[in-house]
């Protein structure tokens, strides 16, 4: 089984695929049956112990699951892969020779969790998938996969599954995908997959977000599905039945990163050449800007005037959101960038004040 796992870790791209739970032998060998025949999918997933964000929700199944996905393994041929927490996660999840472990967003947001884990881990081949932590700091994530390089763990990847924000949005957990993409820069080769499943929380968006990631050159995906998703114990509205995930991955577009084509090479470049020409105009922009924000600054110091004016910040949004519009700019990219913008200008006067 050990060359079948290294086969599949370096498979791209990688699909995971099963239940959020394991709920009961029978469902995990069926949802495993119709997975395994859909032949789209290169490991299976089941939740065996569930850390939940609230007391008295399902919890998972605990141990006795364990056997049920390693009968699953047996049946399929498939490799299969558990969430683990704590070290005895890890020691009991070794004892039934599970290929592949994946940590959990709420215990990476945990460094002492991950060091209990990395510590448990030292020693031992099985590959770890990390999942991104629940709030958005990139140096959560990437202090848990430099934890368990420590420890010798040699196959580490990553999964993005979101990130909890304040305020309602389309999403379970927004993507910001500018944050994987930075992981993608740090851990160049590293895997990388996502699990759309918990970024959208439904089952509607699932195709979209899965085509986002891969057009993003992700390694792959993990998608939660369930023989009776209507009736699953935990996240029912986010997954999807075996036949539904494998119409999803056939529709799919696959792209490459690279190509050796001429043509598309030469065009490429040309373009390539042209963005660099105008952020070097935008950055020459952005640099008089700051010198009229510094003029300003020396006028309110001069003045004994505060340095945010709410209403003038309240215009220049306005009439950028009205702009943008024009310029087929989404308000969310304006806000973003005028909130950098802002952000510099203040520490440029700021500067001035307590000079």
């Amino acid at each position: 089984m050990k060359d079948t796992i290294e086969k599949v870790w370096k498979k791209r791209p990688l699909i995971i695929s099963g239940p959020c739970s394991a709920e009961t032998e029978e469902q995990v060998l069926e949802t495993a049956r119709q997975l395994a025949a859909t032949n789209q999918v290169d490991m299976l997933r089941a939740g065996i112990w569930k850390p939940r964000t609230k007391p008295g929700m399902f919890e998972g199944v605990g141990s006795i699951g364990l056997s049920w996905i390693k009968k699953a393994r047996q049946i399929t041929g498939l490799p299969i892969t558990v969430e683990v927490a704590t070290a005895r996660h890890v020691e009991e999840a070794l004892q039934y020779d599970v290929d592949v472990l994946w940590i959990g967003a709420r215990t990476t947001v945990n460094p002492f969790s991950v060091q209990e884990l990395a510590d448990a881990l030292r020693g031992t081949d099985i590959p770890v998938l990390v999942k991104n932590p629940i709030n958005p700091d990139l140096e959560l994530w990437s202090g848990a996969l430099e934890r368990l390089q420590k420890a010798g763990v040699k196959d580490i990847g990553m999964i993005h599954r979101g990130f909890s924000s304040y305020g309602n949005t389309d999403y379970r957990n927004a993507p910001m995908w500018h944050l994987p993409i930075e992981m993608k820069r740090r851990y160049p080769g590293m895997l990388l997959i996502c699990d759309p499943s918990h970024i959208c929380g439904n089952r509607h968006m699932l195709q979209e977000t899965a085509q986002i990631s891969i057009d993003l050159d992700f390694g792959g995906l993990m998608i939660e599905s369930h023989i009776n998703p209507d009736q699953a114990w935990s996240d029912s509205k986010q997954q999807v039945t075996p036949q539904r995930l494998g119409e999803m991955i056939s529709n799919l577009v696959w792209r490459t990163e690279k190509t050796s084509e001429p043509a598309f090479l030469n065009a490429l470049n040309q373009l390539r050449e042209q963005i660099n020409q105008v952020d070097d105009e935008l950055l020459t922009l952005i640099g008089q800007r700051m010198k009229l924000a510094d003029k300003i600054g020396l006028y309110k110091k001069e003045n004994n005037i505060t340095i945010l004016q709410t209403s003038r910040w309240n215009d220049i949004l306005e009439r950028a959101f009205n702009k943008g519009l024009q310029l087929g700019l989404s308000k969310e990219f304006i806000t973003r960038y005028f909130d950098a913008v802002h952000l510099e200008s203040i520490n440029h006067q700021n500067r001035i004040m307590n000079d």
